[in-house]
């Protein structure tokens, strides 16, 4: 019950990199799906939706597991064949919002949301609520897993992968696209006043912009730490740790390679937002740090601006709203002493509290 071919002419031409990218992303797929028979269901973007749908068959017959496709050119005839020859451990694959709406067994097990570049930026904001597996897609030769179930699969299992490469195809092109906000990095090391002489770390420096400000900060006796969990954003850090005499560390912010205390200034920049579990990284933060040591969370847009930007509206109960944000941090071992969330930048800083 193969599908039509989708002719999509970015899908053919896949470098032998893209090609790992997706044997890597379609095998976490096929290790979340439940044993046994399975209905899953691909949405989120015409025609990427039967593309990815026929991938992951291609993948499932690959390994040797029973598969269907259900698609939309004889829906009724699929449904039928499928009925009539499913074994115990046939997995369904379907693809789009008109098998979405209509599940075979009465509901999906697996629901999968492709995001994609609307033609209307207004358009898919919430066709994800309710899914199982959200993958970016905004590049169709580099997926990116963004969220698995907890009933599916571990963080563990997928998120170091998914996160470097979430930032891996953008590390070359950063400072091209993000450069001029330099300044409003010097500006938040400025204004947060770090003691001189410490160890300041960039938790999630990327290409490694606030470094230089750091230097600056500690003076020529302090140490350093730019700190990423992706190989080419340190890569793309290279003259920025340079010109400030900074160590480049490849590291995850969820298990820090720094002893207990050691630490006197953890600068991060747009981190908490990718942890998935933000009190959790922020005690993490707290484990490395001096009791008075300091925390300064920036971004260079304030949380509307960024919003925005991205097509979505502010929730208060966002990580970085200041509310969560102050029960986080006190939870964490904390105390947030400033909080400016403004148009054109987003700054809060606190101090660590004694054990």
């Amino acid at each position: 019950m193969a599908g039509e071919p989708v002719s999509v002419p970015e899908w053919q031409t896949l470098t032998g990199e893209q090609t790992r990218r997706w044997t890597e992303v379609l095998d976490h797929l096929v290790a979340v799906l439940p044993p046994g028979a399975a209905t899953v269901v691909v949405d989120g973007g015409t025609p990427h939706s039967a593309v990815v749908a026929e991938r992951l068959a291609d993948t499932l017959h690959r390994l040797g597991r029973p598969c269907a496709r259900l698609t939309d050119t004889t829906p009724l005839a699929d449904e039928d064949s499928w009925h009539t020859d499913r074994t115990p451990d046939t997995v369904a694959i379907a693809d789009g919002p008109r098998w979405r709406a209509r599940p075979p067994t009465g509901k999906w097990d697996v629901v999968i949301w492709l995001r994609t570049p609307p033609v209307d930026p207004t358009a898919h904001r919430s066709g994800g609520n309710g899914c199982d597996v959200v993958v970016d897609l905004h590049d169709p030769g580099w997926p990116v897993i963004r969220q698995i179930a907890d009933r599916l699969a571990s963080l563990e299992r997928w998120y170091l992968s998914e996160s470097r490469a979430f930032f891996a195809i953008r590390a070359a092109t950063w400072d091209t696209r993000f450069g001029d906000d330099l300044p409003a990095y010097r500006a938040a090391v400025t204004e947060a006043r770090l003691p001189a002489d410490g160890v300041a770390v960039d938790i999630g420096c990327g290409t490694g912009r606030a470094l230089p400000a750091l230097r600056h900060a500690v003076g020529p006796n302090g140490t350093v730490i730019g700190l990423d969990i992706t190989p080419q954003m340190l890569a793309s850090a290279a003259t920025h740790s340079r010109d400030a005499a900074a160590t480049l560390v490849l590291g995850d912010a969820r298990h820090l390679p720094f002893g207990d205390a050691t630490v006197d200034v953890i600068f991060a920049a747009g981190l908490i937002t990718h942890l998935p579990d933000p009190e959790a990284g922020l005690l993490e933060l707290a484990r490395t740090t001096r009791p008075g040591g300091r925390l300064v969370l920036f971004h260079p847009s304030g949380r509307a601006a960024l919003a925005a930007r991205h097509g979505r509206t502010l929730d208060p109960d966002e990580p970085l709203a200041e509310a969560p944000l102050r029960r986080s941090t006190l939870h964490s071992g904390w105390q947030l002493t400033s909080y400016d969330d403004s148009e054109h930048r987003f700054l809060a800083t606190a101090t660590r509290q004694s054990n």
